[in-house]
């Protein structure tokens, strides 16, 4: 009996010991697990808290980068010396490195030595390199997102990034105005005694130019033009001096039907006033002229536009007047050019017969009519007026 009792209470104690060993092994594995939970929260926490950080940062970014420009320019480097005139000032005051100076002032060097930085943000700067230049910043009112500087001489330099956004920059001159500039590109401007001659080319990224009856949509890398005005604005030249720049220009309105809409009374289709324009490509050695001309009674002004090519032959010809599209010439040279080759034909026959007629011997007497009546060369030259005219 004894025994029998000693066995079940030694049965009941490693039923015991069993039981605890079992309880703190499942204790053991609850805070394992609550350990592994905690670490697991923690690290979506630490993701969430990224994920977060990681949102928040492009919208920093977006914020930081809506801001272009910082609010007045700063003079980044200047070597040598150099002088500006702020707003309402007459006289020039000597420049002063890492400083700021107010919008509307006007920059420049004073000698082929000196150097000046202006920066306008982190992405845009205006520079003079070695040369005596000068440019004056556009006044804009407080908070303004815009800047645009405008060129008085020299050699300038305008530095943004390639992705620049449209809208922001530009350069302006009484004849044209350069938009949405990206990257580098170098202007250099000279003020003549009748005008402006001022020379745009790009060297990174792309620019476009704005004028009067013509626009370059964009100029690429390595485009250079050549643009030159008159004082009164009446007549503007443009000329290719390196790449194939595409130039629009204008042709004036024209009259054409309208399908869409009929005419009450007559029950034909209506007309509308259609702006034209032809596309010309400025190459190296062509050239555009662009006259006008005010007319004695009335306001609208009288455009004769006119296209050379690289040996001075005139290839269009147009004239109109601005805002009425009933006073539009349309193309002129074709016909001109094809009452040329008939008489250019006629002669040559004409030529031909007294050739046969004549002893051949008298050869000075033939190539002299060939001269004054079958060569195209001099009349192409006398519209154009001559190689060197295109630089007028």
């Amino acid at each position: 009996m004894k025994t029998i009792l000693r066995i079940v209470a030694g049965a009941s104690v490693a039923l015991a010991l069993s039981a605890s060993a079992q309880d703190e092994a499942l204790d053991a594995e609850d805070e394992s697990a609550e350990i592994d939970v905690a670490d697991a929260t923690s690290g979506e926490d630490e993701s969430a808290a990224s994920g977060d950080d990681a949102d928040k940062a492009p919208m920093g970014a977006a914020k930081k980068n809506e801001r272009i420009f910082t609010s007045l320019p700063l003079c980044i480097e200047l070597q040598g010396r150099a002088e500006v005139r702020r707003p309402g000032a007459k006289a020039w005051a000597p420049m002063e490195e890492a400083k700021f100076y107010p919008l509307g002032s006007s920059f420049r060097t004073t000698d082929a030595d000196s150097s000046l930085r202006i920066q306008f943000g982190a992405e845009a700067e205006v520079c003079i390199d070695r040369s005596i230049a000068s440019f004056s910043t556009r006044l804009e009112p407080l908070g303004g997102k815009e800047r645009a500087i405008t060129l008085d001489s020299g050699i300038i330099t305008l530095k943004l990034r390639r992705d620049f956004p449209a809208g922001l920059f530009t350069v302006s001159t009484p004849g044209f105005t350069v938009v949405d500039p990206q990257g580098s590109s170098r202007y250099a401007y000279t003020k003549t005694v009748d005008g402006e001659v001022a020379q745009i080319r790009c060297l990174t990224g792309g620019l476009t130019i704005k004028g009067r009856h013509f626009t370059f949509p964009r100029l690429k890398v390595k485009d250079e033009v050549k643009i030159r005005s008159s004082q009164d604005q009446l007549f503007t030249g443009l000329y290719g001096k390196s790449g194939d720049c595409l130039v629009k220009l204008d042709q004036g309105l024209v009259r054409t039907p309208d399908y869409s809409t009929t005419d009450e009374e007559t029950g034909k289709p209506a007309f509308k006033d259609v702006a034209k324009s032809l596309d010309w490509k400025l190459s190296p050695k062509t050239a555009v002229r662009i006259h006008r001309a005010l007319p004695a009674i009335g306001e609208r002004m009288s455009v004769t536009i006119m296209t050379f090519d690289v040996r001075g032959g005139l290839k269009n010809r147009f004239a109109f007047a601005e805002g009425r599209a009933e006073v539009n010439s349309g193309e002129l040279c074709v016909a001109a050019q094809s009452q040329d080759e008939a008489s250019a034909k006629q002669t040559a026959e004409a030529a031909e017969t007294t050739a046969m007629e004549i002893d051949m011997d008298d050869d000075d007497t033939d190539s002299g009519v060939a001269d004054e009546t079958g060569s195209e060369e001099p009349a192409g030259s006398g519209d154009a007026g001559g190689g060197e005219d295109l630089d007028f």
